[in-house]
């Protein structure tokens, strides 16, 4: 695909049913590691190349395990995107981090146990980086657009990202809290450290839904407790979008972009010729022929 496409979003099939929205098309991109997890659909918003892409398929058929995180975020990676908002449901493990309230999490815990959580592998080697796994510099731009929307809005906190599809028991929920955990969610791990291996710059606009289980006063997390904040929270969500693609900066004033720059520890001569030809969209400016 000849188009550049600068920011993307990844969430519910809903975000992109919004207004200003031009040309939208969809796209069926298949990549190395599969299919993404729907066709994505690229349009222009505020003079501003975007992508949406249902993380969980059209119609939620897909589950938090499930999701074929490498397939999205390759799929992305080709289309020239360098910025990419998650925008998640989460339960909240903090008092003051309310239901309908939106948060944007500064640090991730990973407990989920059987995904794929790396492109690498296969005879190529990376360590990369993600002391700090979401974008300063974009969680920033996002943390302005949202609170310009008037929606009720924290900046940080440690976002712990389970297997799911089940929620959490009380005992779990109230671990979690002692860890000083802030936010939980299904989605986060292993997308973002993806993305940083893809050299995309990555921020996430955590919508909270319910207490989790943990809170006395609180009626234990539903999937209609979820749905209805979600719709609620959807407009918010849609013109912090919009405000976003009006006003994203293209610079990248972040570490983000050269990622693998330290990373890659494998001599280019033993790659074997498969995996270089496969990883080759995420390394290539690395290990020049």
């Amino acid at each position: 695909m000849s188009e550049t496409v600068s920011l993307a979003i990844i969430g519910g099939s809903g975000l992109y049913g919004m207004s200003g929205l031009k040309d939208a098309k969809e796209h069926v991109i298949d990549t190395p590691f599969g299919k993404p997890s729907a066709p994505i659909v690229i349009g222009t918003l505020e003079g501003c190349r975007i992508a949406f892409l249902a993380r969980h398929g059209i119609g939620h058929h897909i589950t938090p395990s499930e999701v074929p995180y490498r397939a999205n975020i390759y799929a992305l990676k080709s289309l020239g995107v360098e910025h990419i908002i998650s925008v998640s449901a989460c339960g909240s493990l903090r008092e003051e981090y309310e239901p309908g309230h939106i948060v944007i999490p500064d640090q991730l815990f990973d407990y989920t146990k059987g995904r794929n959580r790396t492109f690498f592998g296969e005879g190529l080697v990376a360590h990369v980086s993600v002391a700090d796994p979401f974008c300063e510099h974009l969680s920033s731009q996002l943390e302005s657009a949202i609170r310009s929307t008037g929606a009720m809005t924290h900046r940080g906190g440690t976002f712990i990202t389970i297997e799911g599809p089940r929620f959490s028991t009380k005992a779990e929920s109230h671990t979690f809290r002692s860890w000083n955990m802030s936010i939980i969610g299904m989605t986060a791990s292993p997308e973002a450290f993806l993305a940083r291996e893809a050299e995309i710059c990555y921020a996430v606009m955590a919508h909270v839904t319910d207490y989790d289980v943990w809170h006395v006063s609180e009626a234990p997390v539903t999937v209609e407790m979820v749905i209805q904040t979600l719709n609620k929270n959807t407009e918010f969500a849609q013109e912090a979008i919009r405000l976003l693609a009006r006003e994203l900066k293209p610079e990248r004033n972040c570490d983000c972009g050269h990622a693998l720059a330290t990373a890659l520890i494998t001599n280019p001569q033993v790659v074997p010729a498969h995996t270089r030809q496969k990883l080759d969209l995420l390394v290539g400016k690395y290990y020049k022929a």
